[in-house]
């Protein structure tokens, strides 16, 4: 599932090509047919995302919003000013890197046929995009999506006044282990596996500790952390959360077996300490860390 770095690209992308223009917006697939003749027609005004959730917002008031999951995808394509656009979600690679335009062509002249189950497809007068496989695509009201925000934690992203105390807050009144907790999107939205891996290991946490344990400066920091990590991966489209003196030739691009410290080390020595790098599962999901300094 794409972590909230990726949403937050897609939605500056989704600014870039798309931002006050009119919009044709149909469901190849039809199981979106009903939103897309709510949607069509109509200047997409603003792209934002909070977590994991995007919401286009629409001249006319109405929000397009989706939420990838697992098995979403959006595909982009058209002339030369979509040249930055990228295609992100499944399948996801090591890095989370994203995929270049599908098209990038002067002599465009529209969408090509659509591919698979095409879930919506939204095309301006230089461009298209495709969305296949997502586990939310609504036309949703301005209440309706004020409904799912209100579901969610502070977004790392925003980081907005009063979000840091917020989530000290939400994290430290429950038992439950700070590693559920991490990607517990009513607690903080946006992170997932990879994130949630990182950033106790770099803060020397133990992933069993229940948020009741966690004071509030080792809350602070894991909220600080994740901050500084997720705005690299807006910035860089991949996560990367090792320093360039443990990358393979020094400093440059980190090559993708030495971008992370515990994701998917497991078996290797901690780059830290040399203790084996465990995995198990926990809430359904694998969870890396090293035993040797997350105690």
């Amino acid at each position: 599932m794409p972590e909230g770095h990726s949403v937050h690209r897609l939605a500056r992308q989704f600014q870039d090509v798309f931002g006050g223009r009119r919009l044709d917006v149909s469901s190849p697939q039809g199981r979106f047919a009903a939103g897309a003749q709510l949607l069509s027609g109509h200047t997409m005004v603003e792209a934002n995302a909070h977590g994991k959730q995007l919401f286009l917002r629409f001249d006319h008031g109405h929000f397009l919003h989706v939420h990838l999951g697992l098995y979403g995808a959006w595909s982009f394509g058209g002339d030369s000013s979509f040249t930055g656009a990228s295609s992100i979600g499944a399948p996801r690679r090591i890095g989370e890197r994203e995929t270049g335009p599908s098209s990038a062509d002067d002599t465009y002249t529209g969408p090509p046929p659509p591919v698979g189950a095409v879930r919506v497809r939204l095309v301006s007068d230089h461009g298209w995009a495709d969305l296949r496989g997502a586990t939310t695509c609504a036309a949703i009201t301005p209440a309706e999506a004020a409904v799912v925000l209100d579901r969610l934690g502070p977004d790392p992203l925003h980081n907005r006044p009063g979000d840091r105390e917020e989530f000290i807050r939400r994290l430290r009144r429950r038992k439950t282990a700070v590693a559920l907790l991490l990607m517990d999107q009513s607690v903080l939205a946006g992170v997932g596996n990879i994130y949630r891996a990182e950033v106790l290991f770099r803060q020397a946490v133990d992933p069993w500790t229940p948020g009741t344990s966690i004071d509030a400066e080792t809350a602070g920091r894991l909220w600080d952390d994740t901050v500084d990590t997720m705005s690299d991966g807006v910035r860089d489209g991949r996560i990367v959360t090792t320093p360039p003196a443990l990358w393979t030739g020094g400093a440059g691009t980190a090559p993708d077996a030495d971008a992370h410290f515990v994701y998917k080390r497991n078996g290797l020595p901690c780059r830290a300490c040399g203790t084996l790098v465990g995995m198990t599962e926990i809430g359904a999901r694998k969870l890396y860390w090293c035993p040797g300094c997350q105690v």
